[in-house]
């Protein structure tokens, strides 16, 4: 298929979008903005579509797609957020002055060290960044198992540093 009949394909389709993007987002301009990066990545992966296939389904599929993926990115970022061990550690400090800041900051840092290693390290991984893969390549673990040791060195964190509460 060239070029110009692809365009002329997405230009025909793209004005079926945006039912199906207002469906998904319940908001014009997110809708907007899905449909965009929809149409952005049917032209970018252009070569992956399959001649003689439904071109309207495979635009909906790369949609979906798209508000599935923002959607678990928005939410994991919201429980990141929400959970987030340098929040923790941070709203965990409730120093008068730069003296008790100093010390409590030094008796979290013995908190985290005194995690045993299958959990010290990585959570001081995610602390520098580190995503869960990344982790779990460097650690040669499951992703799964990196997860829970980071989300039990939390608790254990918490429950050690309680007075800080």
């Amino acid at each position: 298929m060239s070029t110009i009949e692809f365009n002329q394909l997405v230009s025909v389709h793209s004005q079926y979008l945006n039912g199906f993007a207002y469906h998904f987002t319940k908001n014009t301009e997110d809708a907007e903005d899905l449909i965009q990066d929809t149409l952005y990545k049917a032209l970018r992966y252009k070569d992956h579509f399959q001649e003689g296939t439904n071109f309207k389904g495979w635009l909906y599929t790369i949609m979906r797609n798209i508000f599935i993926n923002g959607y678990k990115r928005k939410k994991m970022q919201q429980q990141l957020s929400q959970s987030n061990q340098q929040e923790f550690l941070m709203n965990s400090v409730v120093a008068e002055d730069n003296v008790n800041m100093s010390l409590n900051l030094k008796e979290m840092h013995k908190a985290i060290d005194n995690l045993s290693l299958d959990y010290k390290k990585p959570f001081k991984m995610y602390l520098e960044g580190f995503h869960y893969d990344e982790i779990a390549q460097d650690m040669n673990i499951p992703i799964g198992t990196v997860k829970s040791r980071i989300f039990h060195a939390r608790q254990k964190l918490m429950n050690s540093l309680a007075e800080f509460n």
